[in-house]
């Protein structure tokens, strides 16, 4: 039977930083310290527990390679009577990446009952008085992110969760028209502006059928402004005047009077410019593992960038993770595949305005600022995009903090403190027997992005 295997790695491995400290003392009075223990959750579908070779191996895997004894079946923490030990991880309704690459690692040396392992942390706050009414809660404010976070109250039996889907249903566009379609975009939250609305009624009424909720939601995205540039490739209207050519349109226009030296220009996940002959090492077979040989080639350069601003403002790890990823993913993805070589990580952000800090003073309430919002300090840096140097790549940096006010505060200003969270100025090589392949318009691409109910989330998330 499935079992989950808990393994706890000493205190130490990784370090509590003193900002997460004064957060936790500027909410309770009284934090000492903060100590962190990982726990990694493992799946296990032997139908035996793990022999004693295996048990090593995954210490292991889960330890100090300098190191014994640092992993254990039970938890190294030790707290007082006062002091409160919570476990918080990542949701379980969906698997993370950090779980997919260590099954992948644990597969590759014949761990192969390993299906799952999501890593935890446990949190002890040591405080000099017993704890009071409400003080669990709002310390786990202070150490989770509510988006991906969610706190185990007991260590984890089981991965399984009681969410189900919600079933598929038809949006009644034949019966009750553009209204119906307006209802199921209100309700699914897919922004569908009074051209959408027109542009799926006739559609549909011509097809002669009601859309399913997975095809609405399917529509909202291939067909948004961030997939086909409807605006940005459309008409453009200054002062009642239409311009000659779209805003897109001017920005190719530059090609003409620049260096002619692109292979690829505004129509790939990336660009590429001209490259030269360089010598590389080859596997022999790439189909097995195979000794290298030296190889003299052309290889183009490629060159990407990837922006995630709103999303690093709400959640700074998952928000910044995602943009390095995506910026990885483009790189590969150009023309038949790219090799990724090295990329960039900048970040723009408003006032710190960090506690206990005279040069940077408290924070004024900001109008317009979305409530979900997280503060500056905890975005500084999104540590999501570590997992880039992570891939084998040098990735250089750059922070920026600017807040310019527009107008007096009192007279109903704002101030400009959204962050900016550049993963990109990425570089890659692309091999000049790899270039894209035009397709014939019967062939039908099959989605990717994993099980359907979370392709069609992506880039959705509230």
């Amino acid at each position: 039977a499935m079992a989950v295997l808990h393994y706890y790695q000493r205190p130490g491995a990784e370090s509590v930083p003193v900002s997460l400290l004064r957060s936790a003392q500027a909410v309770l009075g009284g934090v000492r310290a903060l100590h962190r223990e990982l726990c990694y959750n493992v799946s296990w579908t032997g139908a035996s527990p793990p022999s004693p070779q295996e048990t090593q191996l995954l210490h292991w895997l889960f330890g100090c390679p300098l190191q014994s004894g640092d992993v254990a079946a039970e938890s190294f923490l030790r707290p007082a009577p006062t002091d409160l030990l919570m476990e918080i991880g990542p949701r379980l309704n969906f698997s993370t990446a950090f779980s997919t690459n260590v099954a992948s690692v644990c597969r590759a040396v014949g761990l192969g009952c390993v299906e799952r392992v999501e890593r935890a942390g446990l949190r002890g706050a040591c405080r000099a008085l017993p704890p009071g009414e409400g003080w669990e809660a709002a310390l786990e404010g202070v150490l989770s992110d509510r988006m991906t976070e969610q706190r185990y109250e007991e260590p984890i039996r089981s991965f399984a969760v009681a969410a189900r889907p919600a079933p598929t249903w038809h949006v009644d566009v034949l019966g009750g028209g553009r209204t119906a379609l307006e209802g199921a975009s209100r309700e699914l939250g897919l922004a569908f502006d009074s051209w959408d609305l027109d542009f799926y009624t006739e559609l549909f009424t011509r097809l002669g059928r009601n859309p399913t909720s997975v095809e609405c939601f399917d529509l909202a995205q291939s067909n948004s402004e961030h997939s086909r540039h409807w605006f940005f490739k459309g008409r453009l209207l200054v002062d009642g005047k239409e311009v000659a050519e779209s805003l897109f349109g001017s920005i190719m226009r530059t090609q003409e009077s620049s260096n002619p030296n692109n292979v690829i220009k505004f129509s790939d996940n990336s660009s590429a410019v001209q490259g030269r002959a360089v010598c590389s090492l080859w596997p022999r077979d790439p189909s097995r593992p195979s000794c290298f040989e030296k190889r003299t080639s052309t290889r183009h350069v490629v060159f990407t960038a990837e922006t995630h601003n709103f999303p690093t403002g709400v959640a700074p790890f998952s928000g910044a993770a995602t943009g390095a990823g995506g910026r990885i993913r483009d790189v590969q993805c150009t023309g038949r595949g790219a090799h990724v070589v090295a990329g960039t990580a900048g970040y723009s952000f408003g006032n710190l305005h960090i506690p206990g800090e005279s040069w940077s003073p408290a924070c004024p309430p900001v109008p317009g600022l979305p409530p979900r919002a997280r503060p500056a300090p905890q975005g500084l840096p999104p540590e999501g995009a570590r997992d880039a140097p992570r891939r084998g790549q040098p990735v250089p940096g750059l922070p920026r903090s600017l807040a310019p006010p527009r107008g007096p505060l009192a007279a109903g200003g704002s101030v400009c403190g959204d962050p900016r969270s550049v993963s990109g100025w990425g570089t890659g090589s692309l091999p000049t027997s790899r270039p894209g392949v035009a397709l014939p318009p019967e062939v039908r691409p099959p989605p990717a992005g994993g099980p359907q109910g979370q392709r069609w989330r992506l880039g959705l998330r509230q």
